[in-house]
């Protein structure tokens, strides 16, 4: 059995060790399911409770799409709360190891640097895509029987492109976790700067393609218009690019142990 496998199987022993089978999918399945059930019945709870006075519900709201609703749940839910769960979960991926002294002692055994750091980022990616998949789908049934169905070519395309992004996030949140030493430090500098990242890239066409976080808003779009961005292919290309430069920090700070300092 290859370094890298044993890695990989150390990296879900993990997840199952620290409850994250369970509560994680439980999260985003919650996730999935809100913003189509809030969307769908607000209205009527604005009007059991007497809240309609003064209100005006714009008629659109009851007649969107379901793959609109499923736009919204991306951009309302997995965008937001979903990106500070998913830092919280990996903040401490590499840095416990090194707090308790687990990194120096794997490095004097006969794995490589670089079988360490794909091992740690793959196995999060695939994990958290299990989760996120979860969630997609529970927003998929919702929308699906509460609004319209959600043409499936969509959704699958969407998914994978939000999946490039979430790739980003594991690697970004990887290397910030490998440099830095405190889980709170580590989880502020993840949060802030991916909420950074999907800011800036919604303020200019140019800035979509070379944020990390143009692979998210393209599966918006995707959903929301029902077309695809003829430019989705240079936002792939710079989103793998970052995502390279995340694992080549990582796999330098590892390999001249800087994180002894």
């Amino acid at each position: 059995m290859s370094a890298f496998s044993v890695l990989t199987k150390k990296e879900f022993s993990q997840t199952v060790r620290e409850f994250k089978i369970v509560w994680l999918p439980l999260v985003f399945i919650l996730l999935g399911a809100t913003q189509p059930i809030m969307m769908h019945y607000l209205p009527s709870i604005l009007k059991s409770v007497g809240g309609m006075d003064g209100i005006t519900i714009d008629p659109s709201v009851t007649q969107v799409s379901g793959a609109e609703v499923m736009a919204s749940t991306i951009d309302a839910q997995f965008n937001q709360l979903g990106t500070i769960i998913l830092v919280v979960s990996l903040m401490g991926v590499i840095q416990s190891e090194k707090a308790n002294g687990m990194l120096s002692f794997i490095l004097t055994r006969p794995v490589s640097t670089l079988s360490f750091v794909w091992s740690k980022v793959l196995s999060q990616f695939v994990f958290l895509a299990f989760c996120l998949s979860l969630g997609f789908l529970t927003s998929y049934g919702y929308a699906t029987f509460l609004f319209s169905t959600v043409p499936w070519n969509e959704f699958l395309l969407s998914m994978l492109f939000y999946f490039v992004w979430l790739l980003f996030i594991v690697s970004f949140v990887v290397m910030v976790s490998t440099i830095f030493n405190s889980q709170g430090i580590i989880a502020l500098i993840g949060i802030v700067f991916l909420f950074f990242c999907a800011v800036t890239a919604g303020l200019h066409p140019i800035l979509a393609l070379l944020s990390p976080a143009g692979m998210s808003l393209q599966a918006i779009s995707l959903l929301a218009t029902g077309t695809m961005n003829p430019q989705v292919g240079w936002s792939f290309f710079f989103t793998l690019l970052w995502i390279g430069i995340t694992v080549g920090v990582t796999y330098f700070w590892i390999a001249k142990k800087k994180f002894q300092k």
